[in-house]
């Protein structure tokens, strides 16, 4: 067989025969020659953990196929977050997705007019009672221009007029405060308070208002969905992506439980929790076919179809951290143990003292 240069120059920089005692290697090459040793127990380590690391790309591999098996047996419906009230695709077997119609523009004009609010906070925050700063100014007017555009054509929106009413007011509270700071030419605390107090009741009513808004158009779209489909829906799987802050009470997995019903949570319907406020719907299907295939791996080895929905080694760990807080004289504090497969809420479910909607708060 003959060897090519490469593999002539490699056999020359690394094997220990003859050939690579016997030449002397030009100057050139002083830089990245020499000889690698590794002792037999670093190969056997680094041979063992190739296991691991070639896991992953036969997992990905195999997932493709997969999620092709999926979508042709089951229905699959994802609800995915945006800044428009949620996305939602409906996946059918053999047919091409559906992308439900968008909520009502009026829940983006209350949301926006509301995070206009909460904008100007970021824009005083770091300046607060600071006299001797006023690098604030110029985000403070540029953000004012916009803020009186808005004003100004906020009765040509799409908006009922008691809505309308309350967002003016909202408008017109953020310009009052906008011109206080740059008439004084310093933010205080005691501004910023009173400004906050006064703005609390008028936002209340935007956020019920959005929400109303978002459930009726999501509550209507699983209505004619799960008509269309049938007897189909009973094997149809859904999922929704959260983040940390919107997983509790969040609204579109919290929609699809009022179609699915309480026995599919952690079942059919699944929260996936990510990293970021959006995802893509490929990588939402990714994490799905990923969650329905382990299923069938903790079957076929220990006999569960839901073990591997948990951490596998979080009750051996369990009784490991008992034993270990032991040894230190410390109490252990854990969850309680739930079963697999159990239909609870994924989020937050124990009650308690204190506040839980912004009408606690009054």
């Amino acid at each position: 067989m003959r060897i090519g240069p490469g593999l002539a120059v490699a056999a020359i920089m690394f094997s220990g025969g003859s050939v690579a005692s016997a030449q002397t290697l030009p100057a050139y090459m002083a830089p990245i020659a020499g000889k690698a040793a590794a002792t037999p127990s670093e190969i056997a380590t680094k041979d063992m953990l190739a296991l691991n690391t070639g896991m992953f790309e036969l997992y990905g591999d195999a997932a493709k196929i997969f999620q092709k098996n999926i979508l042709s047996k089951h229905p699959v419906i994802l609800g995915l977050f945006s800044g428009a009230g949620g996305r939602m695709i409906l996946y059918r077997p053999g047919m091409a997705p559906i992308d439900a119609p968008q909520v009502p523009v009026v829940y983006q004009l209350l949301k926006s007019v509301s995070h206009s609010t909460m904008a100007l906070v970021q824009v005083v925050g770091p300046y607060v009672d600071n006299l001797d700063n006023k690098s604030w100014r110029g985000a403070m007017l540029a953000y004012r221009s916009r803020m009186q555009s808005a004003l100004d054509g906020l009765d040509a929106t799409p908006m009922e007029p008691g809505w309308r009413d309350n967002n003016r007011t909202i408008l017109q509270n953020n310009l009052a405060f906008m011109d206080e700071c740059i008439a004084k030419g310093v933010i205080t605390f005691s501004t910023l308070e009173a400004f906050g107090k006064k703005q609390a009741p008028y936002l209340a009513k935007n956020v019920a208002w959005a929400a109303q808004t978002q459930v009726a158009h999501w509550m209507t779209v699983l209505a004619e969905w799960k008509a269309q489909l049938g007897a189909d829906w009973d094997k149809t799987y859904a999922a929704s992506n959260t983040i940390y802050v919107a997983r509790q009470n969040n609204v579109l997995f919290s929609v699809l439980v009022q179609f699915f019903g309480p026995d599919a949570i952690n079942s059919r319907l699944l929260l996936i929790e990510t990293i970021s406020f959006t995802t893509t719907p490929a990588d939402m299907l990714e994490s799905l076919t990923r969650i329905i295939a382990d299923r069938s791996v903790g079957a076929l080895f220990f006999g569960n179809y839901h073990l591997m929905d948990y951490e596998l080694m979080g009750g051996d760990a369990r009784a490991a951290i008992i034993a270990e807080t032991g040894k230190r004289g410390m109490t252990p504090f854990l969850p309680p143990a739930v079963p697999f497969g159990s239909k609870q809420w994924p989020t937050l479910v124990t009650p308690g003292q204190g506040p839980a909607t912004i009408a606690d708060l009054k």
